[in-house]
């Protein structure tokens, strides 16, 4: 199991010394399948969203893990709680793949339902990524070409990026906010969950928000630790990542500590095992917490209650 989560669920997982995406087209551990119903998929800019779900590219990995290529028309689906433990947060769940796949399994759907059961409102967001080529081995080319040339310094935020998935993420937060009161939330308490690149999309989104768009607070889920310029009214960051992660160095958590000395809320989980790609946990490792200590952290944050009335 632990291999294939690090192998497959890491959003940029596509350098670990056997990665899943690098097997041959016929290896029977990767099975092209069919689209699945997404009924509840909402699409992201109502009639105006672009693209066409015939452009995507579906495969399960082992049996278990479903990811998607060429994702051109985004989405936005809801999992929501019980009313009756409802909280009132939400959170848009991004999931990663080096901008040219989603892992939306692993790190979308199976996040969001772990989420609703603990009473808050999850809307697993499937971006825009880039094109890869349709055949799996010429995609597998491409995307370890394109990830090598867009990690060339680890001190250094990654150049692999992809705009309009930043666009989707402001566009779902937009969504959630404008529906809280169908949804039953809080607007004001509408934040984000990234792993790899949707972590690194998240971060865009705090960065390129305007105010009063961005996330209210968000979870930086294996990211790079590459230091950045913190805004001054940066949301909450709770930031998780493996010591062993082949892909981010950890190098001292500096965009962690960027956020400290720009005294915003911050809180940092560093695991001693869990490579790149832990999802939600490899069983036998500490990672099997991150998601409750996500939940306790939003819980000590003050975003699992309404603000009290003045």
């Amino acid at each position: 199991m632990r291999t294939i989560c690090r192998a497959l669920v890491g959003g940029m997982a596509l350098l670990l010394s056997q990665p899943l995406y690098a097997q041959p087209a016929g290896d029977p551990h990767i099975e092209v399948i069919k689209p699945p119903v997404e009924s509840d998929a909402i699409p992201l800019y109502g009639a105006a969203t672009p693209g066409t779900a015939s452009s995507e590219n579906w495969a399960k990995y082992y049996g278990q893990f479903a990811i998607v290529r060429n994702v051109t028309r985004p989405t936005l689906t809801p999992v929501l709680p019980d009313p009756a433990k409802a909280t009132g947060a939400a959170v848009v769940v991004a999931p990663g793949g080096a901008f040219m796949l989603l892992a939306i399994d692993p790190e979308g759907w199976r996040v969001a339902h772990a989420l609703a059961d603990r009473g808050i409102a999850a809307f697993v967001l499937k971006y825009r990524i880039m094109p890869t080529p349709a055949d799996p081995a010429g995609a597998t080319e491409f995307m370890n070409r394109k990830v090598k040339e867009g990690l060339p310094d680890p001190a250094k935020q990654p150049t692999l990026q992809y705009a309009p998935a930043t666009d989707d993420g402001l566009a779902a937060l937009a969504m959630v906010r404008s529906r809280a009161a169908e949804w039953k939330i809080d607007p004001k308490r509408v934040g984000m969950i990234g792993f790899s690149a949707g972590a690194m999309m998240s971060l865009k989104a705090v960065l390129a928000a305007k105010p009063g768009t961005g996330p209210d607070f968000f979870g930086y889920i294996y990211g790079p630790q590459a230091e950045i310029a913190v805004p001054e009214n940066a949301p909450p960051m709770f930031a998780a990542i493996a010591m062993d992660d082949p892909l981010f160095p950890t190098m001292g958590f500096s965009i962690v500590e960027a956020w400290h000395k720009a005294k915003r809320p911050v809180e940092l989980h560093a695991y001693a095992k869990g490579g790149h790609g832990f999802n939600i946990g490899i069983p036998g490792t500490t990672t099997t917490g991150m998601l409750d200590q996500y939940i306790a952290w939003m819980s000590m944050e003050g975003f699992l209650k309404p603000a009290p009335t003045k």
